[in-house]
């Protein structure tokens, strides 16, 4: 499978256009890297840019956008309220897909190599990448931000991983670029009802891992307290893997708490908000909305919506898109301006730019791509279709039954039985699409060059396994069908009785999955050299045939005893 790795170079401008499509130019230029997100700051003058794809077109991209950045950004003008020390700030890689982040390291270490000898910039490595315990905080490496520089680079302490390592008129000119490889990050903004830096600092230090400093007496003006080796002593945040400041925005006349969140499986966005707005509200403050700056995961938006779900007292067995609509709503995430999933979820800008699926037809596209002369969408799509229609309308009765009213106490155990009914149908979704992909996996087999025996015998084996994986996928749909088929009867039994003939038009829908699939799979399997696999494949596949017509009858009769 394809290596990905996103990359998030910082730009130190933030105001001038013409500068910053200048530089992501550079990166749409390279073919394998899609450009996925542009956010430019003007308090801040500064510009995060988002690219994803495979390593080594993503390193080119960057290679070349330090390289325009030099060009065109004079950091001894440059002011803003984000610490800085170079026109291409930092440069951090993220495994993505099918990548460790022992390759990512080598990737960036390269990378950081030809931006100090080609480029001329000078480059401290950090977080992962860093060559020394002390550089793994970027905080660190850019202590004294670009001022500092001029003192900083000649040091034998802080002399560059690579590049120059004195101050010239370049230098003066790019300052420094930090190259990193770490896990994904979010930048995550909480607007304030206040104007106030002092007391959005406050909260920020709060919250933020690294906390504040330890003071005698007044927390404010005391005297600080130092550890045996002179060191302040700190008195930690309540948020693991978060680093936070607070800032006043000048364009939304707010003060604002700038948060960096470097590992979301130790503090999660909705933890993370939570957590803000319980300390505001301790200091009198509220938090009227946030901001996600770049890109963030499907996972983090979908738990997000979840938890406040489940604070609702609200099943979330619904769609991906709903919940989305409440995480952003709970997390006021549209405040300053929409917030676009399709440009804001990595995953959901990624498959914009994927060859268009079959599921991305609507119901009248897919009907009338069915029934013209292409030999796709086939029976083991609509076998799959029907599965997930049929799961689809289980999770619906789950759905209605959690909010039905008088039936409150029991939203958690139908939001179960949604979940379970989500999973099926989302699967089966899937498998409309990868039959199609099964059966393309047939025909390049059979369009396989055969003139040499050792031709042929590649193309006899291509064959093979190309017809037991186009066995197996209808399998799958069958198995999943079946597994639906447990949500129809629980709802038809204990569901909302208002939607019991849903629960038994989905135990038909399914079972009909089930047998259609199956004459797929023994279509399939009859093609087969291996006739041991084939006869056991088709041996499971009527278990699974016999228990679905066994159980659609079960339903069946439990709805006609209620209607």
């Amino acid at each position: 499978m394809k290596k990905l790795i996103e990359c998030v170079p910082n730009f130190s401008e933030g105001n001038d256009m013409n500068i910053i499509n200048q530089i992501t130019a550079e990166i749409e230029a390279v073919d394998g890297v899609s450009l996925i997100d542009v956010d430019p700051g003007k308090a801040t003058n500064r510009t995060v840019v988002t690219m994803v794809g495979t390593p080594e077109e993503v390193c080119e991209a960057a290679f070349r956008a330090v390289k325009k950045a030099k060009e065109l950004i004079d950091m001894s003008k440059h002011t803003g309220a984000h610490p800085r020390f170079g026109a291409t700030d930092v440069c951090p890689l993220v495994p993505v897909a099918n990548i460790t982040m022992e390759e990512t390291v080598e990737y960036a270490h390269k990378l950081a190599q030809r931006i100090g000898e080609e480029a001329g910039v000078p480059v401290y490595c950090y977080e992962n990448a860093a060559r020394t315990e002390e550089r793994r905080n970027l905080a660190i490496c850019r202590e004294g931000e670009y001022e500092a520089v001029k003192d900083r680079i000649g040091t034998t302490e802080w002399k560059p991983d690579f590049g120059p390592a004195e101050f010239t008129d370049s230098v003066a000119k790019s300052g420094v670029t930090a190259v990193g490889a770490r896990n994904f990050l979010i930048a995550y903004n909480f607007n304030l009802n206040t104007t106030s830096t002092r007391r959005a600092n406050a909260i920020a230090f709060d919250v933020r891992e690294r906390g504040r400093t330890k003071r005698e007496g007044n927390p404010i003006t005391g005297k600080i307290v130092k550890d045996e080796n002179g060191k302040p002593v700190m008195i930690p945040g309540t948020l693991k893997a978060t680093k936070a400041i607070g800032w006043f925005i000048e364009e939304f006349g707010v003060a604002q708490i700038s948060m960096n969140m470097t590992d979301i499986s130790v503090t999660s966005i909705h933890e993370a908000y939570d957590e803000v707005c319980a300390k505001a509200h301790a200091r009198g403050i509220r938090v009227t909305g946030s901001e996600l700056v770049g890109v963030v995961p499907l996972k983090a938006m979908l738990d997000a919506g979840k938890h406040f779900l489940r604070k609702q007292g609200r099943s979330t067995g619904i769609s991906d898109k709903e919940i989305i609509k409440i995480a952003v709503k709970s997390l006021g995430l549209d405040e300053l301006y929409p917030f676009e999933p399709k440009k804001k979820i990595i995953e959901y800008i990624l498959e914009d730019n994927k060859q268009k699926k079959l599921i991305d037809l609507n119901l009248t596209e897919f009907v009338d791509e069915t029934a013209s002369e292409s030999m796709a969408p086939g029976g083991g799509s609509i076998s799959a279709y029907m599965g997930a229609m049929g799961a689809a309308l289980g999770g619906m009765v789950a759905n209605l039954s959690a909010h039905k009213p008088g039936w409150d106490d029991r939203w958690e155990e139908f939001s179960d039985w949604a979940e379970q009914a989500k999973v099926c149908h989302t699967k089966l979704v899937a498998l409309v699409d990868e039959d199609t992909n099964a059966f393309n996996k047939i025909m390049d087999a059979v369009r396989m060059p055969k003139a040499t025996d050792e031709e042929k015998a590649a193309r006899k084996q291509a064959m093979e396994d190309a017809t037991k994986f186009a066995t197996m996928v209808p399998f799958q749909t069958m198995e999943i069908c079946l597994a639906s088929m447990d949500v129809a009867k629980a709802m038809a039994e204990i569901g909302n009785p208002n939607s019991v003939t849903d629960a038994g038009v989905g135990a038909l829908a399914a079972r009909s999955g089930v047998i259609g699939a199956f004459m797929n799979v023994k279509i399939n399997a009859a093609d087969l050299e291996d006739k041991e696999w084939a006869a056991d494949i088709i041996a499971k596949g009527q278990e699974i045939v016999d228990k679905a017509v066994a159980l659609e009858q079960e339903i069946v009769d439990m709805v006609n005893a209620k209607i």
